[in-house]
């Protein structure tokens, strides 16, 4: 299987974004966070206005990932200095994970970024999941964060980083 990426580039894309991240956020940090939680941050990143100001303010290079015709997953990065990167976001639907889809998908982003040094995210530090498939994919903890995002929600995460 062969994931297919495409800029994220119109409301429409969006709207496939927002949808993608409900799903896909509801069936795997309910578990690790909460559904109140859950509920919060989607409606504070993933509605439509708040990923146009990911895209016009902070930067954000959207992307859909595909198979054939049908969105299965999402990614965003942003420079955040010269050669330094930010993997923002990378989703894909739960029922494709497991099968090497995700590690196209992150080495896809890869080739977006003009002559990177690094790559950074931020992973819940209960997310082993997530963490393990980036420690496969050659991450490293740089170090523990945590974010207050508002309404007495932290974000308890670990700092990874790529060393290109």
């Amino acid at each position: 299987m062969q994931i297919q990426a495409n800029p994220a580039t119109t409301t429409e894309h969006l709207r496939t974004i927002s949808q993608l991240a409900h799903a896909i956020w509801q069936q795997h940090y309910t578990p690790i966070i909460g559904a109140a939680q859950v509920d919060y941050m989607l409606k504070k990143m993933y509605d439509i206005n708040s990923l146009e100001l990911q895209i016009s303010e902070q930067k954000h290079q959207f992307y859909l990932f595909s198979l054939g015709n049908v969105a299965e997953g999402f990614g965003a990065i942003s420079q955040t200095e010269p050669h330094h990167f930010f993997l923002n976001k990378l989703y894909l639907n739960p029922k494709l994970q497991g099968e090497g889809l995700g590690t196209q998908a992150l080495n896809w982003l890869k080739t977006q970024m003009h002559q990177p040094q690094t790559l950074r995210l931020t992973v819940n530090r209960q997310n082993y999941k997530s963490i393990n498939f980036y420690f496969k994919n050659g991450f490293v903890i740089e170090k523990t964060a945590d974010f207050d995002i508002g309404s007495g929600y932290f974000m308890n995460d670990f700092v990874m980083i790529y060393r290109f």
